[in-house]
């Protein structure tokens, strides 16, 4: 039996890649490499460079590799950029995701784990968001997440078929043993930006947005470190494989912390300064999203080990200066 990673040449899906194998599971990675790299890819698992949308060369990859379940992360997940593409986003992350679960059912596939979103909920009335929160995305980001969740309630009421929806808040940091990290070229993650600018890989950051009703007029958001996300992940396959019902968990802390505190978290821990411009809002930002994560952890016996922001801004900067290693050989 194997394993498929959509978007496993990625940020979180490469993450996931070692984590699985870290665990002896058997690895196939579909990617077509927009924004992943071939080389965050570890050897000891199989890269298909292909589109999720191509059904034919996916169900010949789940029969041949004898494939039990899918983790899926393949998407775009910008939300600005939703807002001004947003029939982009429906055909990447609804539409591809639709022929993803199709093929899933052809094939006999009965586990079947999503990367879904906090963004679902859009501005959540409680200061803690549970997932019973009424869905209310406020970007097309959001809602294209949405319809694959409702697409993949529907499956398994209809087939054999059980799937876990895990809705992440602000994934960030990189593997503690720096076997990879986030290393798309123009992300937008705050942690990321941000320690870019501390390693002087950018002259300036921004802020976009000083007048929120928080107490310092920016957002705030839960911080989770992509090792105890993965981590959520690999939990979640163990719970279907044991036959557990379909679930739909939030994946945070609980805690949340402001742009600026980010901002002085990174220049805390760099030791460095660095130049940040205020802007105006960006649509689609939500003002403050944190995760009530109770559900996870007594579902899954999630025990989340890297809760630490300092922590996650540590192992950013050192995938950072890794990267910046690697881009100058």
């Amino acid at each position: 039996m194997a394993v498929l990673v959509t978007g496993g040449a990625g940020y979180i899906g490469s993450h996931m890649v070692w984590e699985l194998l870290d665990h002896g599971e058997d690895v196939v990675v579909v990617d077509r490499l927009s924004t992943g790299f071939d080389w965050a890819v570890p050897d000891a698992a199989e890269l298909v460079v292909a589109d999720i949308g191509d059904q034919a060369l996916v169900e010949e990859v789940l029969k041949r590799r004898a494939v039990d379940a899918i983790i899926h992360f393949a998407g775009s997940v910008v939300v600005p950029d939703s807002v001004a593409d947003p029939l982009g986003y429906y055909l990447n992350n609804t539409v591809k995701s639709r022929a993803l679960i199709e093929s899933a059912v052809r094939c006999g596939v009965k586990n079947f784990i999503f990367s879904s979103t906090a963004a679902v909920y859009g501005t959540p009335r409680t200061d803690r968001v549970s997932e019973d929160e009424p869905l209310r995305p406020e970007s097309p980001y959001g809602t294209s997440k949405l319809m694959t969740e409702i697409m993949l309630r529907d499956t398994a009421a209809a087939h054999d078929f059980a799937y876990t929806a895990l809705r992440y808040f602000n994934v960030s940091g990189a593997d503690p043993k720096l076997r990879t990290g986030q290393s798309t070229k123009g992300a937008t993650h705050l942690i990321k930006v941000a320690c870019e600018t501390a390693t002087g890989r950018r002259p300036q950051m921004e802020v976009f947005g000083t007048d929120y009703p928080t107490p310092d007029g920016t957002c705030i958001r839960d911080y989770i470190h992509v090792s105890d996300l993965v981590n959520a992940h690999y939990l979640a396959l163990q719970r279907l494989r044991n036959g557990a019902p379909s679930l739909v968990a939030n994946c945070g802390y609980g805690r949340g912390y402001s742009v600026f505190e980010v901002i002085d978290a990174v220049k805390r821990v760099s030791g460095r300064d660095f130049p940040v411009v205020l802007s105006g809002r960006r649509p689609g930002d939500a003002v403050a999203v944190v995760a009530s994560p109770e559900l996870c952890i007594a579902e899954l016996g999630w025990a989340p080990a890297h809760d630490d922001l300092d922590g996650i801004v540590r192992d950013a900067l050192r995938w950072e200066e890794k990267l910046a290693r690697r881009n100058r050989q």
